[in-house]
């Protein structure tokens, strides 16, 4: 808030800003709106204030991802933790994690882990052999025919359970055998599915006759590059598919008894590769970069896919999209966008014309936090609020997942290091606080309401600083670039009012910035200038 200005008798006047907003990197930012800033957040607004100390709770060795579900889990190389214990082993590199009842779901290794069962394994399974008997069964304690394949010495209860959709591949004398049936019960090394679903040798069809050569049974699940959760079943898609798995049951993707627990999949008429999918407002969301899909209905039979051209989410940001104040904030190509329900509504004008890429979005239930890489490749993590509707800028940290627990927001860093950010309650004892950083703001030009030359003679600053902390302050005229301290540095100690004299000098603009090193909240800035004429100011053309 800029309060009205106030002539003395000499000519020299005063102007107080006691409201501080967020990022404005605009060129057509206004006096006192902060053009740049680090390690600065809103928790203490109208104040400009520096952002809560993290807590450090793990280092990785090898940081592949960071889940929580009734836990926090994590993967560490080669290894899947779960509340801090080893459970599983999968493959190197970076994870796509998902929920379902007791089932945390880990792509694209297609593993799972049973937090009810302690149980660790694989969605898909598989038996290969030389041999593979089609033959008569039976069916609900009643002989049937035609339903049922033997594999002699093989317990089929090892690979699959009833109700498994199972791929059949292999056979060369009746090819139309290879298809995709349901087992409907197990019996040793026999299974059994609905009669007559086989052919069989004889006039009749009935007669068993004997597979040879490289045949496979097997329970698979697509390759998803994106999966979420919703209505109890899984979604997913690869770059052109939209998949949903059976009712209920993350193993099976390809039941198809047109039944209301059936498995789903759908392709879309667009072009381009989907690019993220979330669960929002009850339904499954997916998103292209140019366009967003949303699925409607509760059973396979009504299903339907709703799509709308529109700015989605850009490639390589998948892991941006996260709901705070219930509002569904993720990063395009044109920007970090808003999503309702309608139309996206964009919410990075603060940025100016920066573009970013490769963002990771996180939320603490109010407040967005992204990491976005910039033009140079760098880093800087993001804070949204959606209560002020203002943007900060904290550091330089590239987060890779986020994972909210406890009321607490973890994030993991790209040196692998799990940090707990921002109002932390609770932190797990072994959690240790963040070292005293460095924090700045740096303000847009302040042209005072005026065409003409102005000098600033004097700074009224009224803030608090922390113990061991302490405050600089710097001016810079007519952006020379040359930032000139003024009056030392300001050490911690209790709330108070700081004069600072500055040796006048006139200018057609000025830019103040504020740095330090430790916790700090400031109050009140105001100056003390004259206006003077149009006349230059420095050496040269003006």
């Amino acid at each position: 808030m800029r309060l009205p200005q106030v002539s003395y008798a000499d000519g020299i006047k005063t102007a107080k800003q006691d409201e501080f907003a967020g990022l404005n990197h605009n060129l057509g930012a206004k006096d006192g709106e902060l053009w740049d800033m680090r390690n600065l957040c809103s928790d203490y607004s109208p104040l400009l204030a520096t952002r809560s100390r993290r807590m450090l709770y793990k280092t990785l060795q090898d940081p592949g991802g960071l889940f929580c579900w009734d836990k926090l889990c994590w993967v560490d190389g080669t290894t899947f933790y779960y509340d801090g214990v080893a459970k599983g082993t999968v493959t190197a590199g970076r994870k796509t994690f998902t929920a379902l009842g007791a089932y945390i779901v880990i792509f694209p290794d297609k593993a799972y882990y049973n937090t009810a069962a302690d149980e660790f394994g694989n969605l898909e399974a598989a038996w290969t052999g030389a041999s593979l008997t089609f033959t008569n069964g039976k069916l609900y304690e009643e002989d049937a025919e035609a339903n049922c394949i033997q594999a002699e010495g093989v317990n089929w209860e090892d690979y699959f359970k009833a109700g498994d959709a199972v791929t059949i591949a292999g056979c060369t004398k009746h090819t139309e055998n290879n298809k995709t049936p349901v087992i409907r019960e197990i019996d040793g090394d026999k299974l059994y599915f609905y009669e007559y679903i086989f052919t069989l040798d004889g006039e009749d069809g009935v007669t068993p006759y004997t597979e040879t050569g490289e045949l496979s049974v097997s329970r698979t699940v697509p390759d998803l590059l994106f999966v979420c959760e919703n209505e109890n079943r899984l979604w997913g898609c690869d770059k052109t598919t939209i998949y949903a798995s059976k009712l209920g049951d993350i193993f099976n993707w390809n039941v198809f008894d047109g039944l209301a627990t059936d498995s789903y999949s759908v392709d879309t008429g667009s072009a381009g590769a989907f690019t993220a999918c979330i669960s929002y407002l009850g339904y499954p969301i997916f998103f292209k970069e140019d366009h967003i899909y949303k699925v409607y209905g509760s059973i396979p039979t009504n299903f339907e896919v709703m799509g709308s051209a529109t700015l989605g989410v850009a490639a390589g940001s998948d892991r941006s999209p996260a709901i705070a104040g219930e509002i569904l904030f993720y990063h395009s190509r044109a920007g970090v966008m808003a999503y309702s329900g309608g139309i996206p509504q964009p919410v990075g004008a603060a940025f100016g014309m920066e573009r970013f890429e490769d963002a990771v979005g996180g939320s603490d239930g109010l407040k967005y936090y992204v990491s976005m890489a910039g033009k140079d490749g760098s880093c800087l993590l993001y804070v949204y609020d959606t209560q002020r509707g203002a943007w900060h800028i904290e550091d330089a940290t590239q987060a890779t997942h986020f994972a909210r627990y406890q009321g607490n927001l973890y994030l993991l860093d790209g040196d692998g290091e799990i940090w707990i950010t921002g109002n932390i309650q609770n932190p797990p004892e072994e959690a240790t606080m963040e070292s005293a950083f460095d924090w700045m703001a740096e303000f847009a030009d302040w042209y005072e309401d005026s065409p003409n030359k102005k000098g600033v003679s004097k700074l009224l600053l009224r803030l608090e600083v922390d113990e061991d902390a302490e405050a600089r302050l710097f001016i810079m005229f007519d952006s020379t670039g040359e930032w000139i301290p003024v009056n030392g540095t300001l050490e911690g100690g209790v709330k108070r009012s700081y004069t600072l004299p500055i040796v006048p000098r006139r200018g057609d603009h000025y830019r103040i910035k504020l740095e330090g090193h430790g916790g700090c909240r400031v109050y009140s800035l105001a100056r003390e200038y004259y206006d003077g004429s149009n006349l230059k100011s420095l050496p040269g053309r003006q």
